[in-house]
């Protein structure tokens, strides 16, 4: 809780990348946040909109090493990092009282051992992990998230499938094997270091599947669709890349049980999200499109039904570097904090 003429001091670990800047477009803008450091390495000295024109006025901080952060002075501190960097560092920040919001995926995966086998390192805090931490998905553990120390915020496709599933999920309606998710993402999702396969001439006029024989983000949708099913979930999930910037949009397939076929479903989405500010069930026949969320930490979902009346087909779409990521995580630090859950993040989309 923070009082109400008191800002909240907050610290970027790492600020180079689309995460980084896309939490300091948010930050710099909100009314309850002092920004107090932003660290790289590489970039020591180097003012934050010398390489972010766009925080021209809004951003005077210099990158610093995190060395010389002072990061133990602050409130909060975000993580934008590769992953590995957060659960090295989140034991001495909590031991002086500061909150820890990793969007990497130190904190995501209750199972440590599933968390080694994929990410290829081993976990250096399990009992942080096990203790302290909660899943930032807001829509799913908002009263866990108020009271926590360290939050593991959500990958971006697991918060467009674990959102779809979950109202289903919750109600016991859907056959709990051979969903699938068909996920597509913009290219800003594999971050901002140089890589051939994200070029211009690359990824434009193209689109492909990654991921297909198993990726990182299938456990962590997993783990937490079994959460809420309270029994194993048979998922087929399958990205691709798509010639945009930024955008994702999810199509996930699922089988009703016969004895669910009846229910309204439209009715059941809007009853469950009546409340969630940044979830809008689109009306019945609705077709999302990603430019309408674009900028903005809203997601949308929207529903359809073949004839045969035993599939059930749910839209989804976010920005992945916002609700997706950096939208995400101020959501939860206004959580933490005892703000309103909204405070700083009321963006309208960007159009066109």
């Amino acid at each position: 809780m923070t009082a109400a003429n008191q800002k909240i001091n907050v610290g970027i670990v790492g600020g180079t990348g689309y995460t980084g800047v896309e939490l300091l477009r948010i930050l710099s803008q909100h009314p309850q946040v002092e920004l107090k450091a932003i660290t790289s390495r590489s970039e020591e000295g180097v003012a934050v909109a010398d390489m972010f024109p766009s925080l021209r006025g809004k951003v005077d901080l210099r990158f610093v090493t995190p060395e010389n952060a002072a990061l133990n002075q602050c409130d909060v501190v975000f993580f934008a990092t590769p992953h590995g960097v957060a659960m090295s560092q989140a034991e001495e920040l909590l031991a002086a009282g500061v909150r820890v919001i990793d969007l990497a995926a130190d904190f995501r995966l209750q199972d440590t051992a599933v968390f080694e086998a994929w990410y290829k390192l081993s976990h250096r805090c399990p009992e942080l992990l096990r203790n302290d931490s909660v899943y930032g998905l807001v829509e799913i553990n908002r009263e866990r998230i108020k009271n926590a120390k360290i939050i593991g915020n959500p990958g971006c496709y697991p918060t467009t499938v674990i959102l779809a599933l979950a109202p289903l999920l919750e109600q016991g309606l859907i056959e709990l094997d051979g969903i699938i998710a068909d996920c597509k993402s913009g290219v800003s999702g594999a971050g901002r270091g140089a890589s051939v396969a994200n070029l211009l001439s690359e990824a434009g006029d193209n689109f492909k599947a990654y991921g297909v024989s198993g990726h990182r983000h299938h456990p962590e949708i997993s783990e937490q669709l079994q959460q809420l099913a309270g029994a194993a979930v048979g998922l087929t999930f399958v990205p691709h890349l798509v010639p945009m910037i930024r955008g994702m949009f999810s199509t996930i397939y699922v089988r009703i049980k016969p004895e669910a076929r009846a229910t309204d479903f439209q009715a059941l989405f809007e009853a469950r999200y009546a409340g969630e500010r940044f979830v809008d069930v689109m009306p019945a026949g609705s077709l999302p499109e990603t430019r309408s969320v674009r900028a903005s930490n809203n997601l949308r979902i929207a529903l359809s039904r073949p004839g045969d009346g035993e599939t059930l087909i749910i839209l989804v779409v976010q920005d992945n570097l916002v609700k997706g990521a950096a939208g995400q995580a101020v959501q939860n630090m206004n959580l933490m904090f005892g703000l309103p859950e909204s405070e700083g993040l009321e963006f309208v989309a960007v159009l066109p």
